[in-house]
């Protein structure tokens, strides 16, 4: 039985399980068009929020808890190291990106990008573009320091998140945004893997 996705892939927490997948050479069934709404969905995600993960029996929401899932799953400890505190490491920043990043960038992201007439206050917008460039400037800091990617020399699931990030602030039209070559370097650096590629730069914004 295949394990099954539910979510759109213009959805960039979609597109994070997907590249996942990808890494793990998975070939995910897939749900395009799920109807949020519905109790059926409600019963599996009472968040009605995508993406979900069916695995058998087993049902999991949460796409950097998916992603975990999916590599612990494959054992793929390259992607996230059994040792402690290597995999600390790893965590943290893919922590970091769920909490602290993709707060700085929503409001602004809303804006500009979706346009949505709830997020136009010039105020909240000019901080919100402010904490975005704040916190993608914390991730070039990182990078400059490792030279390669973010938990170091290797490649691991904290990229797949920090990438499709890196790349969600070059895409964006953003005013004042800072010259960071870390960041420029590090998408280079990704455009080398086929799920980046296919999820990332093709994936959208």
């Amino acid at each position: 039985m295949k394990i099954k996705l539910i979510g759109k892939s213009p959805s960039i927490n979609v597109r994070k399980v997907l590249w996942t997948a990808v890494e793990l050479g998975l070939d995910l069934e897939r749900e395009e068009q799920p109807d949020l709404a519905s109790p059926a969905f409600r019963a599996i995600n009472p968040n009605a929020l995508v993406p979900v993960l069916i695995d058998g029996e087993f049902a999991l929401w949460e796409s950097n808890t998916i992603c975990r899932y999916l590599v612990n799953r494959e054992q793929r400890w390259d992607l996230l190291p059994a040792e402690p505190q290597q995999r600390a490491r790893v965590e943290q920043w893919m922590d970091w990106q769920a909490g602290e990043l993709n707060n700085s960038w929503r409001y602004a992201f809303l804006s500009l990008v979706r346009q949505s007439p709830a997020h136009q206050d010039p105020t909240l917008l000019a901080t919100g573009i402010a904490g975005w460039h704040k916190h993608i400037g914390i991730l070039a800091q990182r990078l400059e320091a490792t030279g390669a990617y973010v938990a170091g020399e290797q490649f691991t699931l904290a990229d797949v998140l920090l990438g499709l990030s890196a790349h969600r602030w070059r895409a964006a039209p953003l005013p004042d945004r800072p010259d960071l070559p870390a960041i420029d370097r590090y998408v280079e650096r990704l455009s080398e893997r086929p799920g980046f590629v296919r999820f990332g730069l093709n994936g959208g914004a």
